[in-house]
């Protein structure tokens, strides 16, 4: 961990080879959201789960996390967690000294250290999610703390590792899956407002418009509107939206389906169309997670 930033801390999940060649994850087998024989877009409802380790978790809830996608590392080595660590160390400090050499397994200002997490696999199938302290890799990098860093450790994993590192912004569309998986979950205490940020298109001045909605209304809706439990599709998606548009409408006189939705909040997590996540409930970590990794690898196809 580089000692600058102690408070700061990265997850990476990686869905192994044998789970994307076999199972229907959210941006691959599925297409856009997941598309089932009949053509309807499909994904599997957000479920909760118990199995992390909340101690081991915490550090990822309640922080904004910035999103990019990561093509395959070439010739990565789960086992060289520690010579990793070492030579990342080194190319920080190297760069921070403005390129001057240093050498491998000196002791240096900036520490890196490399870590595996069991807690957040996917399935049984899954590989355990890496953690590299302050931040992460394949298919899904998740950032917080300073862009320096960012940008440092990305150039190295690009050189090391021969892969490509790209912003991962969130679409309109996924932003209205996710606020509908979220608005359905459960929860075992009181729950904020689900709240939706549409952002007005072709005015002079910038102007956004918020539209908060009770929980319990939220879910009630999405419970009316959901005809399968454990699953969800699109036409679901867009009757969901439709409603709340129509709500929206009737009290304001305003098409919000004009607009742009930008940013969705839910008790469960937020996300903002420019790639930033923030996870607010351990129960629901893995879910989202896995989520959105599904996001990154249809990005990076």
């Amino acid at each position: 961990m580089a000692e600058e930033a102690p408070e700061d801390g990265a997850v990476r999940t990686l869905p192994s080879l044998r789970r994307l060649s076999r199972a229907l994850p959210f941006g691959r087998s599925h297409g856009r959201l997941g598309v089932s024989s009949s053509g309807r877009h499909i994904v599997p409802a957000l479920c909760s789960q118990e199995k992390a380790d909340p101690q081991k978790t915490a550090f990822l809830l309640r922080k904004a996390w910035t999103l990019y996608s990561v093509t395959p590392l070439y010739r990565f080595r789960r086992c060289r967690l520690r010579d990793y660590a070492r030579l990342l160390g080194a190319f920080i400090a190297a760069e921070k000294q403005k390129g001057l050499a240093v050498e491998v397994g000196v002791e240096l200002d900036i520490k890196v250290a490399l870590s595996s997490l069991a807690d957040l696999r996917g399935s049984e199938l899954d590989q355990d999610a890496l953690l590299v302290q302050h931040f992460t890799c394949l298919p899904l990098f998740l950032t917080h703390g300073p862009e320096s860093y960012t940008s440092l450790v990305g150039s190295w994993f690009q050189k090391t590792f021969d892969c490509c590192f790209r912003r991962l912004a969130i679409s309109p569309l996924n932003l209205s899956w996710m606020v509908a998986m979220w608005a359905g979950c459960k929860l075992d205490r009181a729950a904020s407002a689900v709240e939706l940020i549409f952002s007005v298109p072709c005015l002079a001045q910038p102007l956004d418009i918020s539209y908060a909605i009770h929980p319990e209304d939220a879910k009630a809706l999405w419970d009316t509107v959901q005809k399968t439990p454990g699953e969800i599709t699109q036409e679901e998606v867009d009757v969901f939206m439709d409603c709340l548009y129509a709500h929206f409408h009737r009290h304001f006189k305003i098409h919000l389906s004009a607009a742009k939705l930008v940013k969705v909040s839910t008790a469960i997590a937020s996300a903002h169309c420019d790639g930033i996540v923030k996870i607010l409930h351990s129960q629901y970590l893995p879910g989202v997670l896995m989520l959105l990794t599904e996001l990154a690898i249809s990005q990076i196809q």
